[in-house]
């Protein structure tokens, strides 16, 4: 398995399609009542096939340079997902989506593998700038990127179709020359 290492807890991980479908989407189905509110792709993923079918397509993506979906490991094993969604050579950057399960929530996983990905966007993508877009309402994202250092850059009206309808997002973003180091 392709690891990124971020420290001695967290690491992410190239996706094996045909090896690490049944296990992302148990993550997936045992976290839906969580995930669904922020991310309506979740009611697409109905079982192991479509997960599947999923990984195997972002293999695609990032091997034409498209994007790059990770895998987020937690002392080894996969605890949710984490991507740069697509990169914008127009102003050099790239937006980050990512999602833990459930139960791994509270335990600082998706802080460290934020940051994880802006040093691999910074060093090994050259982009100049990172986004985050989060649902107003999704405190637990909103917070991932205020803890990283992102900051606020403003909001969007209606910039979201969520399940109950659209939401307002705030956009915050991380410039190369801001990363802590």
């Amino acid at each position: 398995m392709f690891t990124y290492q971020i420290d001695e807890e967290v690491s992410l991980a190239i996706p094996r399609p045909k090896i690490d479908a049944e296990v992302v989407y148990g993550l997936i189905d045992d976290s839906r009542d969580e995930l669904l509110p922020w991310l309506p792709w979740v009611t697409m993923m109905k079982d192991v096939l479509d997960e599947q079918h999923f990984l195997t397509k972002v293999m695609a993506h990032f091997a034409t340079g498209d994007s790059l979906n990770l895998v987020i490991l937690y002392h080894n094993q996969p605890v949710g997902m984490i991507s740069f969604n697509k990169f914008n050579n127009l102003d050099n950057s790239t937006e980050i989506g990512y999602w833990l399960a459930t139960k791994f929530v509270g335990k600082g996983i998706m802080q460290r593998a934020v940051m994880g990905m802006c040093e691999l966007g910074f060093t090994e993508y050259q982009v100049n700038k990172i986004e985050i877009h989060a649902a107003v309402e999704n405190a637990r994202s909103n917070n991932v990127a205020e803890r990283t250092g992102f900051h606020l850059d403003g909001l969007i009206q209606a910039s979201e179709l969520l399940e109950d309808g659209y939401h307002d997002v705030y956009i915050w973003t991380l410039l190369k020359d801001e990363l802590k180091k």
